[in-house]
């Protein structure tokens, strides 16, 4: 199976001045873990995620008062919509994030988030039995 056939094409993007409030509550209405960020002086795009909201929050910082700018990561890996999902959840894991920027010839045309590989692999001959529900004790 390939990343093209388990990303979302519909991919939240903000801008670099959108505080770390606004930018969290998009996603939450959107219920996704990660924003694609578009800044014109940038040099492609960047990426913020809920992880990056946390740890602004947690480390005692307004978000009503800190920008996107502030703490998106810019030094983003990406993924090309023929890689295999093997191939990109091998990228996440190496690198140690959840998140891949989908882009075919420098546009961006998606987004695939370890959820969706999961979902992918549970829904495409997984190996063991996946519950409909997991009990929380």
């Amino acid at each position: 199976m390939q990343v093209r056939e388990g990303m979302s094409e519909m991919v939240l993007t903000v801008g670099p001045s959108h505080s770390l409030r606004a930018v969290a509550r998009l996603m939450s209405e959107r219920r996704v873990g990660a924003a694609v960020v578009m800044d014109p002086d940038g040099n492609g795009p960047g990426i913020i995620t809920e992880r990056d909201v946390l740890v602004s929050v947690g480390a005692g910082l307004d978000p009503d008062l800190e920008s996107v700018a502030e703490h998106l990561t810019r030094d983003v890996v990406f993924a090309a919509p023929d890689w295999s999902l093997e191939e990109a959840a091998a990228a996440m894991v190496r690198g140690g994030f959840r998140h891949l920027i989908v882009l075919d010839r420098g546009e961006t045309v998606g987004i695939l988030s370890v959820r969706d590989v999961v979902r992918c692999w549970t829904g495409d001959g997984a190996i063991c039995p996946v519950p409909a529900r997991v009990a929380v004790g």
